[in-house]
């Protein structure tokens, strides 16, 4: 049925009819929707949302609804039709054509000609006297005429000359005519519609939010000589090789002046020696505080030149947004009262027990002080924004108010829809949901200790398959600079390679800490996720050209990732059975299914696997029949036949850990 393109809709409650009137139409069970509609869900700009809702009434009388949807300060709605699926469930849709933000909501209304049309035909096919229901039908085309305009009110206008004096055989001819009841149904009597309330909201993120590829790096590290801080500038001349090995997004610990008094020493130890350079994330000093830049890494000028050569390579560089602060702070002298007061008068340092950081001082986000704190967080994005960073690290999210999160992305998301931001909180699930509900585009996930397939299976199909993939959308990181699993310091270069293969082929947006490809996983002692000689606390200085680099394998996987859009998209995967524990597997395909991806991974870093991995044909729409399809692998090149079912697998991890496979007919060519 075609409804007009856009709406002049009142602002009702749920099933509200105009005065006086029944509230016949029931609406409920809108989906999506979160939390009642309190919080938007996570689109990407071109994607579609499907709608559906439960429409019912009492009665017998024929219902017709629609999807009203606008961008969020629009005075216009725009209409979709929607169509009945099944036991009162009704479904429609609609694209999000612009980065920004979206209302949509659900009306219905008793169809009068829908009705009027059914009835009739059973009248007639009956042999009854039909002429008082005629008379009937005329005036609701009468009242279409009227709310129609041009061409159509002109055939509708015609339709009731004819049928004014004619036969009733005559006017059943006309007013019984699929296409003018088609006409007249797209001119309904709406007066009394019902309209779900609360209207709900969608976010439409910039294309890079749903596809990216992380890599972070520390410029200080990147000196050519030995030993020696290094700047932007420095860090500039590595960008190159970053981005041939397909990264798109650079992201920048705090680039800010690193507080003097506490500061630690290499390893984390309690004393600095002459020369220790500190932790960036222990922010402020006498050159100034987060919206400064710390000296020994250059200018305001430098950095532009960093972020500029990022954007000519196809990248850009993300931040991060550290809301703490060393002793040195200009904030802990003018504003003392936004920091924890301990009762000796001393302001406490952060903890995370057992781990103290004596150098930082957490911020006290409540009291009276509350909105100067809060205005002068957002005048530093804001800064960060006009300098050219569109991407943003938070530190820590889980630990500064939430309700904070939701009015700061709102505010910078209204000025600049496309900046993103990702939620660095491995804390509580229902903490990490509600900072990825308040607006967060990316989250850090548990992906890094989710080791086992069962791990995995279990965690990825809560992502994919729940409430979750409505909002929470994950970013895979197999290391940070604060995490370096078990599973890498002893699985070897194996074990690097086959969590590299899961963190960018089950998530669409992924990214690692520099030096994985080096394979570095010496903890600083047994039992310990901190990496020895951490970055975090002393320059590290490397040499990239050593010969067991993972960079080629790397940049293999990141080639296929862009060529494939069935590895674009996370909430596309589905598992498979592979018969061996050791061994997942899992398929993922595009919108079309013209794109099928088959990835299978050895999660057994240190032996040779074996199992039969099957894949039901008729399930993902593949070539049926006695030819078998091509299973090519994008790691390797290698071609191998796969039949529809069982098909037998080897994985030797010292060779290749994994498959990536596109299964396509003979004679298909990449994407």
């Amino acid at each position: 049925m075609a409804y007009s393109t856009s709406t002049n809709f009142p602002e009702t409650t749920a099933g509200d009819v105009m005065p006086g009137e029944e509230k016949r139409i029931v609406v409920e069970a809108v989906t999506p929707q979160l939390d009642c509609g309190r919080f938007a869900v996570k689109r990407i700009v071109g994607d579609t949302v499907a709608v559906q809702a439960d429409i019912f009434r009492d009665g017998h009388e024929q219902i017709a609804a629609a999807v009203l949807y606008r961008r969020q300060g629009e005075t216009q709605w725009q209409e979709a039709p929607m169509t009945f699926i099944d036991n009162d469930r009704w479904g429609g849709s609609f694209r999000v054509t612009e980065v920004g933000r979206y209302e949509y909501t659900v009306t219905a209304w008793t169809d009068l000609y829908g009705t009027w049309y059914r009835d009739m035909q059973k009248r007639v096919a009956a042999g009854q006297d039909v002429r008082s229901e005629i008379l009937e039908g005329r005036r609701l085309v009468e009242g279409a005429a009227q709310r129609a305009s041009g061409q159509d009110r002109q055939r509708l206008q015609v339709a009731l000359q004819q049928v004014a004096d004619a036969s009733v055989e005559t006017a059943l001819q006309v007013m019984l005519n699929d296409e003018f009841a088609q006409l007249v149904r797209s001119y309904p009597e709406r007066s009394h519609a019902a309209l779900f309330n609360p209207v709900l909201r969608v976010i439409s993120d910039r294309e890079r939010a749903g596809f990216s590829a992380w890599y972070e790096l520390f410029p200080r590290s990147y000196s050519s000589i030995q030993g020696q801080h290094g700047t932007f500038r420095d860090a500039a001349a590595r960008l190159p090789a970053v981005r041939d090995m397909g990264f798109d997004i650079i992201y920048l610990p705090p680039i800010h002046p690193i507080g003097r008094k506490n500061r630690k020493g290499r390893n984390n130890s309690l004393v600095a020696q002459a020369g220790d350079v500190g932790s960036p994330w222990a922010i402020g000093g006498p050159e100034g505080g987060h919206d400064a830049i710390a000296p020994e890494l250059g200018t305001e000028e430098d950095f532009a030149f960093f972020v500029q050569t990022a954007q000519e390579l196809g990248m850009e560089v993300a931040l991060d947004f550290a809301i703490q602060c060393s002793p040195d702070h200009p904030w802990v002298k003018e504003h003392p009262d936004w920091f924890y007061q301990r009762l000796d008068g001393t302001i406490r340092f952060a903890e995370n027990p057992p781990k103290k950081y004596e150098d930082i001082y957490p911020i006290n986000f409540h009291g009276p002080h509350q909105e100067a704190l809060w205005n002068e967080l957002l005048r530093v994005v804001r800064l960060w924004v006009s300098r050219g960073v569109h991407v943003f690290r938070v530190d820590n999210p889980h630990t500064k108010s939430v309700p904070f999160w939701g009015w700061l992305i709102s505010e910078i998301q209204r000025e600049d829809p496309g900046v993103i931001f990702l939620a660095e909180a491995f804390t509580r699930p229902k903490t990490m949901r509600a900072l990825a509900k308040e607006g967060f585009t990316h989250s850090y996930t548990y992906f890094t200790w989710r080791n086992t397939k069962w791990e995995l299976t279990e965690y990825l199909t809560e992502l994919t398959t729940s409430e979750m993939a409505e909002y929470y959308r994950p970013n895979f990181w197999p290391n940070t600079p604060d995490i370096l699993h078990e599973f890498l310091q002893h699985g070897g270069l194996p074990a690097f390679k086959l969590r590299f293969v899961l963190a960018a082929t089950l998530s669409a947006n992924y990214g690692i800490y520099s030096g994985y490809e080096l394979g570095e996983n010496v903890p600083v002692r047994a039992g310990s996720e901190e990496y020895l000689d951490s970055e975090k606390y002393q320059i590290r200085q490397r040499d990239w050209d050593q010969s067991h680099s993972l960079a080629p394998f790397i940049t293999t996987i990141n080639r296929a990732r862009r060529a494939h859009p069935a590895l674009q998209t996370t909430n596309n995967l589905r598992f498979i059975h592979a018969d061996k524990d050791a061994i997942i597997a899992y398929i993922k395909q595009s919108p079309d299914r013209r794109d099928t991806i088959l990835t299978v991974v050895n999660l057994d870093p240190h032996n040779t696997q074996e199992c039969t991995v099957y894949v039901p044909f008729s399930e993902f729409g593949l070539h049926q029949g006695r030819t078998p399809l091509v299973a090519e692998d994008l790691i390797t090149g290698a071609r191998y036949p796969w039949r529809d079912g069982g098909n037998y697998v080897r994985l030797d991890p010292n060779y290749e850990p994994a498959h990536i496979l596109w299964l396509h007919p003979q004679g298909d060519m990449l994407p």
